[in-house]
């Protein structure tokens, strides 16, 4: 299995990036919490990863620390979670955001996020309470510099991103309206639209 991946930052578009690594490009899948943390296109970089086998595909999930991986790997043994259930809460939350939830017991939290409805939330809670002490003792995500490359795209490709997280079209053109500071990167978009979905 691929351990993790350290090479330069080939590729980024939510939620998928390439890294080139001697040469060669590993196209990931990786959470939002990730993306804040990559450096600029061309920049050194380096991501935990996980690699999920189906029958019609291999695909690799990247992450920028370790603590992220391994709740996304504890959330894969979850009924009815899937990679992109997974990459989802991770997008929406950070690891000691999504570990304080789950002790909280705060199952309407989890059901703002797409793809999770009241029954999964609830059993997400249930099974993970015997994971959140050895979760929490994990170490804190490693990011490297944010890259803030805007383009006049941004808005487009967070909407992009948004749709790939499973958010509908009338709800992200709200979340994005309601966005009103100009010049603000892709990154940027997403999270605060993410954020403002959670409040919702």
């Amino acid at each position: 299995m691929i351990g993790f991946l350290k090479g330069r930052l080939a590729a980024k578009q939510p939620p998928t990036l390439m890294i080139d690594v001697g040469g060669v490009g590993y196209e990931l899948e990786a959470p939002m919490s990730t993306f804040y943390g990559l450096p600029a296109v061309g920049e050194p970089v380096a991501v935990f990863t996980h690699l999920v086998v189906r029958e019609d595909a291999h695909i690799l999930y990247g992450f920028g620390g370790e603590s992220e991986r391994r709740l996304f790997r504890a959330l894969l043994k979850i009924s009815g979670v899937g990679p992109k259930i997974a990459l989802g809460i991770l997008s929406g939350a950070s690891v000691d955001d999504f570990l304080r939830t789950v002790e909280a017991e705060d199952a309407a939290l989890l059901t703002r996020i797409p793809g999770i409805g009241r029954k999964t939330a609830e059993r997400v809670i249930i099974e993970m309470r015997d994971s959140v002490k050895k979760l929490a003792g994990a170490a804190p995500t490693a990011g490297g510099p944010i890259g803030l490359g805007h383009t006049s795209s941004a808005q487009s490709e967070a909407f992009s991103a948004l749709i790939a997280l499973g958010y509908k079209p009338p709800e992200i053109t709200r979340l994005l309206n309601s966005i009103d500071e100009p010049g603000l990167s892709t990154t940027e978009m997403i999270r605060r639209a993410l954020k403002s979905a959670a409040k919702a």
